[in-house]
């Protein structure tokens, strides 16, 4: 019996959290207000152009965070796949950008392309307790949702008690201030409806992870 193509998603917390997160509200909302205007939507997404348009050590801090988490999940999994001996990777972010949404705002489902792996950071949203009262959407309020990657073969799928296993293809994940959430770039997910008294604000990012010798680990032509 083998356990074939598992999918990875990893939880940390930021440590500095506390002092980081203000900081980057206030920045995030002078870049929108510069942006955009007046005139604010329940939903705004920024360029993917942080790295380079922010200058703070709150942020610096914030990607080194997010960088080592990487790092360390990449070289998790990897374990079996990457070549005995030293590597020499390289880490870099293919985009980086923010999003703010209240209003009962979503983000549809979707993936992320041009990357190995992406990831949210929860920079500002009402607590799990206060989000749960909503009337409508209860504890589904701002929850991130995760779907198996075979959730495109189930629509006329033959379902019975013998793949019950696959029946439950979606995860919630509660979010928190300061809570990085790190997963492959081809798994679908999706913003739930947010509102609340503060702004649901996160960080996405795309990181990829090369080789400076090349990103060939298996001999194709011995298939």
């Amino acid at each position: 019996m083998q356990t074939l193509w598992p999918v990875p998603l990893e939880i940390q917390r930021c440590p500095d959290a506390a002092s980081i997160n203000p900081v980057l509200v206030r920045a995030f909302n002078a870049i929108r207000m510069a942006l955009e205007g007046e005139q604010r939507k329940n939903f705004y997404a920024s360029p993917d152009d942080l790295l380079s348009r922010i200058e703070l050590p709150e942020f610096s801090s914030l990607i080194q965070f997010i960088a080592g988490a990487v790092q360390g999940v990449a070289k998790q999994v990897n374990a079996q796949a990457w070549p005995a001996g030293k590597l020499s990777l390289d880490l870099r972010f293919a985009g980086c950008w923010f999003q703010i949404q209240n209003g009962h705002a979503f983000h549809d489902v979707h993936t992320h392309g041009n990357c190995s792996w992406s990831g949210v950071y929860y920079v500002q949203i009402d607590d799990a307790a206060k989000r749960a009262t909503h009337p409508g959407l209860a504890e589904l309020n701002g929850a991130t949702r995760f779907y198996g990657p075979y959730s495109q073969f189930q629509a006329g799928a033959y379902m019975d008690m013998g793949n019950a296993y696959l029946q439950k293809n979606t995860v919630d994940i509660q979010p928190e201030e300061g809570m990085l959430v790190l997963f492959p770039s081809y798994l679908p997910h999706k913003a739930m409806a947010y509102e609340g008294d503060k702004d649901r604000v996160i960080v996405s990012f795309n990181v990829q992870i090369n080789s400076r010798t090349g990103n060939q680990v298996f001999d194709y032509s011995a298939a």
